[in-house]
């Protein structure tokens, strides 16, 4: 029997038929319900309902209530990733969200981080730390990923470079999207005028560029310690080149 903190990669995750209304993004299971008609009221029912079995089953989740859907993450903090407790908190709330007539949309759910080219991370870190009111991304770990601790706005990485890249825009955006959208989201952002800057690191991220230079990766979980957590590198993870 698996212990309930051990980790669970996001390939058994993604291939798990009772998680369909659930993608991994960044390391945690995120989804959202839709609430359509029922709106606000709706989607305070789901809330309260997912806030008695959280409280069951002694873990909890972080919820997002807005007045036409609801999006629901999770992870097992204590250990700082995914565990058969988070898949069984997933399972239960996709089981009541069932009973009020709600249907998942994970295709719509998504992680934005902010990449920042650097020389010497820890020369800027604390400016960019003390500017923002974020956090280390690990207690007491090193200053490579800022986190805002209130989980609201997007997270900032220090990209180290080798040497200066003059003419290079030095902040850049990681968007953390679905594996089976991500295809499909390069595709239309190409569509829309874009350039692809290069695929060689797909599915594990694409480069992207507006018709001005400036650039956001497309990032996946695939292709980077699809067997286990903890072992992504590049951007969409916090470390890497873009």
């Amino acid at each position: 029997m698996q212990r309930p903190t051990a980790p669970l990669s996001a390939h058994e995750l993604s291939q798990d038929p009772d998680l369909g209304d659930w993608r991994v993004l960044l390391g945690k299971l995120h989804t959202r319900f839709p609430t359509g008609r029922g709106g606000f009221r709706l989607g305070a029912d789901l809330v309260s309902r997912i806030a008695a079995v959280a409280d069951e089953l002694d873990h909890h989740p972080d919820v997002d209530l807005r007045y036409g859907h609801v999006t629901v993450t999770t992870v097992s903090h204590d250990v700082g990733h995914l565990t058969e407790r988070d898949r069984r908190l997933a399972v239960a709330i996709s089981r009541i969200a069932a009973e009020l007539g709600l249907a998942a949309v994970p295709e719509q759910v998504s992680a934005l981080e902010v990449g920042l080219d650097v020389l010497v991370a820890t020369d800027v870190a604390p400016f960019w730390r003390a500017v923002l009111g974020y956090e280390p991304e690990e207690e007491g770990g090193e200053a490579d990923c800022l986190v805002d601790p209130a989980a609201r706005h997007a997270g900032l990485w220090f990209q180290q470079l080798d040497e200066p890249r003059p003419g290079r825009n030095r902040f850049h955006l990681d968007l953390t999207v679905p594996h089976d959208v991500a295809q499909d989201r390069v595709q239309r952002a190409l569509a829309a005028g874009g350039v692809l800057v290069t695929d060689r690191y797909a599915p594990s991220w694409w480069v992207l560029a507006d018709a001005e230079g400036n650039e956001v990766c497309i990032c996946t979980w695939q292709g980077r310690g699809e067997d286990g957590p903890g072992s992504a590198s590049g951007p969409g993870s916090g470390s890497g080149q873009a």
